[in-house]
């Protein structure tokens, strides 16, 4: 029993470094911290670290074909081209311009990962609002923040949590993906900016838009990535329509577009790759190794337990209860881990897809509520801070209960009223 409390103990302290980053460390030092600590107090083998990181193979795969592309979206200027575009669409209407770049955080979310509009949407928003001469750009990179999590699972992928929650061979075709989730993203969706909408009004309606804005030329080498970009999307709907894992043809994808614009624009690749951010990778590492650790405790097994009788009494009352609290307890630890722990749970549980499915929308929708909640919204403050731009954790928690509460709630009751 002493083990199981040290293996808890210290997962939770990793974790809790993890969200609070003492000294400013990064986040994956903490999570590869607590993974060392584990072996080095033999509470775990080394063959279950291995394990443990094994088991993210196809998450890596998929965060390093994202994170080129986004990149390589990024320095060609495609992402501030689609910023300018927008500002120039809105044709001096806050309100219109507040839409346009909705409209672009779904599609950036939904064919690049939630993780693409944190990093290299937001730079591009304040870049528009900036040139538009805003008085207050934090309404429309609020945006950013709150789609990148509403709209990270309208396709599969949209969030790496997604891989995760439905691992091991277990992640629906796409046209099953689409028939469980269409109407609960677009209620996500549909709600996120209403809500959000309605917590900015007073700061949107009473800006005044500069019309005329230099919109940046888009080079042929922005062309190029954002042709590579169209084609992945292609080949990961075809990938997941036929139900094949997604990260190896988005690491395939990823890296071919990116030698392809390189080699034709005679770029060297070294500024590329010191634009991705690498340490996401060990950072999800290391919280394989902890979950890994918390399975061998017995934890897994006894909330898979628990989760089977409920679901097995009333499936859609459980469907809306596990949905609902793994959307709080993401705020509480993060959605990484809270994603992995309920992936691991759900699929040894063997629950129906109905549950699983909610599981799901409360580790994406969920971090919504707060600034800790999830890795695109911790990647979203640091794009902040490259601004000098910088949102409280109270301020950010205020407008996130007013966003993501009723867009959780409504998403999950559009879930279970149409499920079978």
């Amino acid at each position: 029993m002493t083990t199981i409390y040290v293996t808890w103990g210290i997962a939770a302290l990793a974790v809790l470094g993890v969200i609070v980053r003492p000294g400013g460390w990064p986040e994956a030092i903490w999570a590869v911290l607590g993974a060392l600590a584990l072996w080095a107090l033999g509470q775990i083998g080394l063959a279950d670290v291995w394990a443990g990181i094994a088991k993210g193979t196809d998450v890596y795969l998929f965060l390093i074909g994202m994170m080129l592309l986004s990149e390589l979206a990024r320095r060609e200027g495609l992402f501030d081209w689609l910023a300018a575009l927008a500002t120039e669409k809105a044709k001096g209407s806050p309100i219109r311009l507040f839409v346009l770049i909705y409209a672009v955080g779904i599609l950036v979310t939904a064919f690049l990962s939630n993780d693409a509009t944190a990093v290299v949407l937001t730079p591009a928003v304040y870049a528009a609002t900036k040139a538009a001469k805003l008085k207050n750009p934090m309404p429309y990179l609020l945006i950013c923040a709150f789609i990148a999590n509403a709209a990270s699972f309208v396709l599969p992928i949209s969030n790496p949590a997604n891989l995760v929650i439905f691992g091991g061979g277990t992640m629906p075709p796409l046209s099953k993906w689409m028939a469980t989730f269409a109407l609960p993203s677009l209620v996500a969706i549909v709600v996120t900016f209403v809500m959000l909408y309605w917590s900015q009004r007073r700061e949107i309606v009473t800006e005044t838009l500069e019309r005329q804005t230099e919109a940046p030329v888009l080079s042929h080498s922005a062309k190029l990535a954002g042709y590579g970009l169209l084609l992945t999307a292609i080949i990961l709907m075809t990938a997941s329509a036929m139900g094949a894992d997604l990260g190896l043809p988005t690491f395939v994808a990823g890296v071919l577009t990116t030698v392809l614009v390189l080699a034709l624009t005679r770029q060297s690749p070294a500024e590329t790759l010191k634009g991705v951010s690498w340490s996401v990778l060990p950072l999800v590492g290391g919280l394989f190794v902890l979950v890994e650790a918390l399975d061998k405790t017995g934890l897994t097994h006894q909330l898979a337990s628990l989760l089977q009788d409920y679901a097995a009494a009333d499936g859609k009352t459980t469907a809306m209860s596990a949905g609902l609290a793994v959307g709080f307890i993401s705020n509480l630890v993060n959605n990484l881990p809270a994603g992995l722990m309920a992936g691991t749970t759900v699929q040894a549980a063997h629950v129906s897809d109905t549950v699983s499915a909610a599981v799901l929308i409360g580790v994406d929708l969920g971090p919504n509520l707060s600034v800790t909640g999830s890795l695109a919204t911790i990647l979203w403050l640091s794009a902040l801070k490259r601004e000098g731009l910088h949102m409280g954790t109270w301020a950010f928690l205020k407008i996130g209960a007013v966003v993501m509460i009723p867009a959780l709630v409504l998403s999950l009751l559009a879930l279970v009223l149409v499920a079978p």
